[in-house]
């Protein structure tokens, strides 16, 4: 899902590329400056999140292989649990049915790694199913996602709701923009005499 930076085609420039590749890369270049402006609103809305009480990355996977309480607690005492930035790209693929075994505040926390890897194109697991699943548990784990987190979870879902990648998910990603990731103000009764 990686597109063009402003940088990639300067250097382009600057190593003779042809005409119509540059063309070609400054329309691809639209998608890096709205990936950008997701990326925004995840980092902001997401900014001061800790895992709290939540379930950790590898202890996620250990409910996943049904490890023992005290392997599930070992994985928990090596999890990040204050800064998601630190959470590597090659830590969440290695993590990827994570997403199926957070509860809320480990969702809550672990999220916007996840959202920001996908959005750089190091995540390769994608996010259309986790983000699109309607039923009562997926909705549980997103339960504590604040009106800005909520905001720039549905910013990221419309945005790969038109990436190429996500063609095939493209149904679903719509459902759910028009089902639970819905902006609240759209759905609000509107006074028709203004």
């Amino acid at each position: 899902m990686k597109h063009p930076s402003p940088d990639d085609i300067a250097e382009m420039r600057a190593r003779g590329y042809d005409v119509s590749s540059i063309v070609l890369a400054e329309e691809r270049c639209k998608r890096w400056y709205l990936a950008k402006q997701v990326r925004d609103l995840i980092q902001e809305a997401f900014a001061d999140v800790h895992l709290g009480a939540g379930i950790g990355l590898q202890e996620a996977q250990g409910l996943d292989d049904y490890e023992s309480e005290e392997t599930c607690a070992r994985y928990r005492s090596g999890d990040e649990k204050e800064d998601w930035h630190r959470i590597t790209a090659d830590r969440l693929n290695a993590c990827s049915s994570s997403l199926s075994f957070f509860d809320a505040e480990g969702m809550r926390f672990h999220l916007p790694a996840y959202l920001i890897a996908d959005l750089d194109g190091s995540y390769r697991h994608g996010m259309a199913f986790h983000l699109s699943c309607a039923d009562e548990y997926s909705v549980l784990r997103f339960a504590l996602l604040s009106a800005q987190q909520h905001a720039a979870v549905r910013a990221f879902v419309a945005y790969i709701a038109e990436e190429e990648c996500y063609a095939y998910e493209r149904p679903h990603l719509i459902r759910a923009l028009d089902g639970y990731w819905r902006d609240p103000a759209s759905s609000a009764c509107k006074d028709p005499g203004g």
